[in-house]
């Protein structure tokens, strides 16, 4: 795995945010990573362990989760203040242009900052995420989300989660269940295993109202900026064919399905690598 250096920097809020940063050429934009709602920045180890020398990968904690600081005020925890933290730090580390690759939320939020000035966005990459976002998904997430569990070992921590999203991720080994519980837990001072975000986390995604926005304005700002949609082919949060009008809409949208994976692919999978691959050498021709 790639070597790394932790980063910080505060929100306007006054709170202490954390990225990974691995190192990079300053000839190519850099490429910023923003996980899903539960999750953090070693959700993308493998991207940027494999990425790193190559390109400098920089793997966000968005604000309640990972080592970035819980909000005082847990109404925060929305797209608004979470691009007012990723326009902070792009400010902070003077980025003209930059790649996104966002899981999930952090696909929405991709879409959100194309849309507010889309001119500094050099590629991006959505991870099973689109402008309709299905209600069975939503409601399995909200099924979870801000329910405290914890564990005594990691191996306890990883038979849980498959236990509760083995359908997901189906051909999983418990060795990747291992690795998938290490990028979603952390270990706490008493000695338990517990998932690695804020609770309250929770409390404005349940108040949330399904789809109550029109995203697709936003999703078309990406029109004129490489981009490629990743899709699980099992996935419950975007549906094969809100994938097809995404294609239609941008006809230059590259769409990958990652076979036998649910929501979301953790973008190690064969697939998701040579997608990767193929954005980045799009936005190397510039």
């Amino acid at each position: 795995m790639a070597d790394w250096s932790n980063g910080y920097w505060e929100s306007g809020d006054g709170l202490r945010l954390h990225y990974r940063d691995y190192a990079g050429p300053a000839s190519r934009p850099p490429i910023i990573c923003i996980p899903g709602l539960t999750r953090n920045a070693r959700d993308f180890e493998g991207v940027a362990g494999r990425l790193a020398g190559q390109w400098r990968v920089i793997c966000i904690d968005l604000r309640g989760r990972g080592e970035s600081a819980y909000a005082k005020d847990p109404m925060t925890y929305v797209p608004a203040a979470y691009i007012q933290d990723i326009d902070a730090l792009v400010r902070e580390l003077a980025l003209d242009r930059f790649v996104l690759i966002g899981t999930s939320l952090g696909g929405l939020i991709t879409m959100l900052m194309a849309m507010a000035d889309g001119s500094r966005i050099a590629g991006a990459l959505l991870n099973d995420i689109g402008p309709v976002i299905e209600p069975r998904g939503l409601d399995h997430i909200r099924s979870y989300v801000g329910r405290p569990q914890n564990w005594p070992t990691w191996l306890h921590a990883a038979r849980a989660l498959r236990e509760s999203q083995g359908d997901r991720y189906p051909d999983w080994d418990i060795d990747q269940w291992l690795v998938y519980a290490k990028r979603v837990c952390k270990l706490t001072p008493a000695g338990r295993i517990v998932l690695d975000y804020d609770m309250r986390i929770a409390e404005p995604f349940k108040l949330a109202n399904d789809n109550a926005y029109d995203l697709w304005p936003a999703f078309r700002s990406l029109s004129g900026i490489p981009t490629t949609l990743v899709r699980g082919e099992l996935s419950d949060l975007l549906s094969v064919e809100t994938a097809k009008r995404m294609k239609k809409e941008v006809p230059k949208l590259a769409l990958t399905t990652v076979p036998r994976v649910g929501h979301a692919p953790t973008l190690d999978e064969p697939e998701s690598v040579a997608a990767i691959d193929a954005l980045l050498a799009r936005v190397q021709a510039g």
